[in-house]
C-alpha cells in the first residue's frame, strides 16, 4: 500500500488535543459507542475526531489522497522510550516511528505521525509502545478481523466500503432512504439516470474520482454507513434495533418476498406509519419510539444527499447538480441562470473556486 510521510504540524495537533483532552477531573465525558467506566476513550471529548482525517489540498490528484494524523498521548505524562505504529497502510513488519509534538521547543506527552494515504479505503493499525502492541486508546473505531484479532480502524475520504451494516441491513436502509429523497420521483430518477450516464459516457473527461453509481439516493445510504461508524456512532444502535424491527414487520406482512425486494407501496405504508408513531407489529418494548428513528433517518438522508462528496454521499455531486437544475430562473436576456451555482463555492477539481482549499 502506497503512502507518504509529511511533517507533523505541532500547532494543529496541540490545538485538537487541548480541545478534547484538557480538564482536571477524570470522570467520563460521554458513553458514545456505549463505552464502559474505565475505558480511556470515554474521557476524551469528540474522540471520534481521532485520528485526524483531512483533505490534503487542491493538487490535481487531491481527491485521490487523504491526509491522516495519528496521535498518541502518553497517559502518565512520562515519555516512553520508543513509540511507533504498524498498519495496513504500510508493511506490518516495519513499525513507523512517531514524532514528539513540541510546544515552544519543549517536548510534550503527545506523539504524532502524518501520512498521505489513498482515499476510499479502510485501514487498521496498532501502536507499538516500548515494544508492546496496543490499540489506539483514543480512537473509538475498532474491528475484529477474521483471525479473531482486534485492531484500531480508520477510513479515508470517499469511502464506499461497508463499515457498519450487514448486507441485508444495508438493503433495507437503501429502500428507506430512497423513499425519503426527491430522487425517487420520475423527474428525479430521470435526472440521476442521465447524470450518471453522462459521466460514464465521458469517462476521459471526469475530474472527480469515485463517481460510480451507488444507488438512486446518490449515495446517501453510504453516507449514513460512514456517519454511524464515526461522528454519530452513538446512533448505530438505533439503526440496528430499528432495521431489525422493520425487517420483522415487513416479513410479517409479506411472508414470500424478502424485504429488500418488496414493492414500494409496502415501504410507503410503513414510512407513513412510522411518522405517526403507530406501527402495527412493532415491538415497542425493544424500541419504543419509531417516530424518533423516522426523524433521525430523514435528517441523515438529506444531509448525506447534499453534503460534500468526501463524506460518502452526494456521489459525483449529483445532489448539488440536481438542485442546480431544479433552481433555474430566467434572466433579462432570456437565458436560464441557476440560483444554486455550487461550483463557484467548491474547491478544484470538483468546483472552480480558487480560494477554497477543501
Amino acid at each position: 500500500m502506497a503512502y507518504r510521510l509529511l511533517a507533523v504540524n505541532n500547532e494543529d495537533v496541540l490545538g485538537v488535543v487541548a480541545k478534547c483532552f484538557n480538564r482536571f477531573n477524570l470522570d467520563n465525558r460521554h458513553n458514545y459507542g456505549h463505552l464502559q467506566d474505565g475505558d480511556s476513550r470515554a474521557q476524551v471529548a469528540e474522540n471520534w475526531r481521532f485520528p485526524l482525517v483531512e483533505t490534503p489540498g487542491v493538487e490535481a490528484d487531491g481527491y485521490a489522497w487523504t491526509r491522516v494524523t495519528l496521535i498518541y498521548c502518553h497517559p502518565d505524562k512520562t515519555a516512553p522510550t520508543q513509540i511507533a505504529v504498524v498498519g495496513s497502510f504500510a508493511n506490518l513488519y516495519e513499525p513507523i516511528p512517531l514524532e514528539n509534538v513540541q510546544f515552544a521547543d519543549e517536548p510534550t506527552a503527545c506523539y504524532a505521525l502524518t501520512l498521505i494515504v489513498p482515499s476510499a479505503q479502510v485501514f487498521t493499525y496498532k501502536f507499538v509502545v516500548d515494544g508492546q502492541f496496543i490499540l489506539d486508546p483514543i480512537n473509538p473505531q475498532r474491528v475484529t478481523l477474521d483471525n479473531g484479532k482486534t485492531w484500531s480502524r480508520f477510513f479515508t475520504n470517499f469511502c464506499t466500503i461497508p463499515l457498519s451494516f450487514e448486507r441485508w441491513e444495508y438493503a433495507i436502509l437503501r429502500r428507506l432512504v430512497n423513499r425519503i429523497l426527491p430522487f425517487r420521483t420520475a423527474e428525479g430518477k430521470n435526472f440521476i439516470d442521465h447524470y450518471y450516464f453522462g459521466i460514464d459516457k465521458q469517462g476521459a473527461n471526469v475530474v472527480y474520482p469515485f463517481a460510480h453509481r451507488l444507488d438512486s439516493s446518490v449515495g446517501a445510504s453510504n453516507f449514513i454507513d460512514c456517519l454511524v461508524a464515526r461522528e454519530e456512532a452513538h446512533h448505530l444502535l438505533d439503526y440496528k434495533l430499528c432495521i431489525s424491527q422493520i425487517n420483522k414487520v415487513l416479513r410479517s406482512r409479506n411472508k414470500i418476498v424478502n424485504p429488500e425486494d418488496m414493492p414500494t407501496s409496502m415501504y410507503a405504508e410503513l414510512y407513513q406509519q412510522m411518522s405517526s408513531n403507530v406501527v402495527p407489529g412493532w415491538n415497542y418494548d425493544a424500541y419504543r419510539d419509531p417516530k424518533y428513528f423516522w426523524q433521525l433517518l430523514r435528517r441523515h438522508a438529506y444531509t448525506g444527499a447534499f453534503s460534500h462528496p468526501k463524506y460518502g454521499g452526494n456521489v459525483a455531486a449529483a445532489g448539488w447538480s440536481y438542485l442546480q437544475e431544479s433552481l433555474l430562473e430566467s434572466t433579462d436576456t432570456g437565458q436560464a441562470k441557476t440560483a444554486f451555482d455550487w461550483r463557484r463555492t467548491i474547491e478544484k477539481p470538483l468546483g472552480v473556486n480558487p480560494d477554497y482549499n477543501g
